[in-house]
């Protein structure tokens, strides 16, 4: 008898609010269809509003190219080094390769899952010790999860080099109840596809100075001089978000704590589910200073003890055609990055060897939760 394929449960897929056709119906009866206009300027607004005092957004065609601007404001240029967290998504990493800059990959602790503050102070003295200060340090909150604030922010401190905070994943996440993407001199925001909110595609860079802000603008619409000519003493880009896609993210924000309470609601839903399964750890807060929003609920598998891998969970999921997908492959082991310095030990390698992401999306429904806890329940 032929096995029924169920419909596909996605990783996390776009979730919708209600109001964001509001706001693109607007821009066209108002013809603002163009990288400027009013959405940009409200999505913007929300966006510092929700974020705390004192910072100044800039909204941008992806995530990726807000850590290009924050990499080329922090000065970086041909040569330099620039330490990154080697446990993450490749765009943490390529905007460095960009400017014909050096990764410095640094490995992760098992607490946050996060830059490790031990490594991260032996790359930068013997970086320091071969002649090279890196020029910055892009840390990365993994899944969501608050980095090590204190420890990372005091080295970057000690040391003066500027600290990039790569919040792509972490947008209603909070440390000691202040927002991540706030923590670094520039903070970096991501509103992809699968996003806890998303305008399609866009990011953002987060500023801590108008002054910063400004040049950011100036250099995502094409560095153009104040001339009644086109006049250009800087390389440009064509960075900037469209109106419409910030129409979309104007709708989004008003369902954004919304979005933060049901993704970790499906933490809770898996915690439930493995409960009682030995050899099963979670990405997990490690004090009450650390509040994630769970953007992916991932775990790691001891295989010996749980008598599953991470590889037999995510085929057997799939087998019902619900998407799971391993941890990100540490950026030190990319055979693009293969010549990068690395400093650490084997933690992200062992967390991407035995790690799984599972369904997280907002969206996912009471049916689809069942069928995802009977396939866990099978194999378990």
């Amino acid at each position: 008898m032929e096995k029924v394929v169920n419909k596909k449960i996605w990783l996390s897929s776009p979730h919708m609010g209600g109001n964001e056709m509001k706001y693109i119906e607007e821009a066209f009866q108002e013809n603002w269809v163009a990288p400027l206009g009013p959405n940009v300027n409200e999505f913007e607004i929300s966006l510092e509003s929700f974020l705390g005092p004192k910072v100044n957004v800039v909204v941008l065609s992806s995530g990726t190219a807000a850590l290009h601007l924050a990499l080329i404001e922090c000065g970086v240029k041909y040569g330099d080094e620039v330490i990154c967290q080697s446990f993450t998504f490749s765009a943490s990493a390529n905007p460095i390769a960009y400017l014909g800059a050096i990764p410095v990959f640094v490995d992760s602790e098992l607490d946050t899952w996060n830059m490790c503050p031990i490594a991260l102070e032996e790359a930068i003295l013997d970086r320091i010790n071969k002649g090279k200060l890196p020029k910055a340090i892009i840390v990365v909150d993994l899944y969501g999860m608050p980095f090590k604030v204190e420890e990372i922010s005091n080295i970057a401190n000690k040391y003066n080099i500027p600290l990039i905070e790569d919040a792509a994943e972490a947008l209603g996440s909070k440390y000691d109840d202040r927002s991540c993407g706030t923590f670094g001199k520039f903070g970096i925001l991501s509103f992809n596809g699968n996003k806890i909110i998303t305008t399609s595609g866009g990011g953002a860079l987060v500023c801590q100075t108008k002054v910063d802000k400004e040049f950011a603008v100036f250099l995502s619409t094409q560095a153009r001089d104040k001339a009644p000519h086109y006049q250009h003493s800087h390389i440009g880009y064509n960075y900037r978000m469209s109106n419409i896609s910030a129409g979309i993210g104007r709708g989004q924000m008003e369902v954004l704590p919304k979005r933060v309470l049901s993704r970790r609601s499906m933490n809770d839903f898996y915690k439930g589910i493995f409960a009682k399964t030995p050899g099963i750890s979670f990405q997990s807060e490690p004090s009450d200073k650390f509040y994630s929003n769970h953007w992916l609920s991932a775990i790691h598998i001891n295989s010996e003890l749980a008598g599953f891998s991470n590889e037999d969970l995510r085929l057997k999921l799939l087998e019902s055609n619900i998407e799971s997908r391993p941890l990100w492959k540490p950026m030190h082991l990319q055979p693009i990055f293969r010549d990068s310095p690395y400093y650490g030990s084997n933690v992200c390698e062992s967390l991407f060897n035995n790690g799984l992401c599972l369904p997280s999306g907002s969206n996912l429904t009471e049916e689809e939760k069942e069928v995802i806890k009977q396939n866990i329940s099978e194999i378990i």
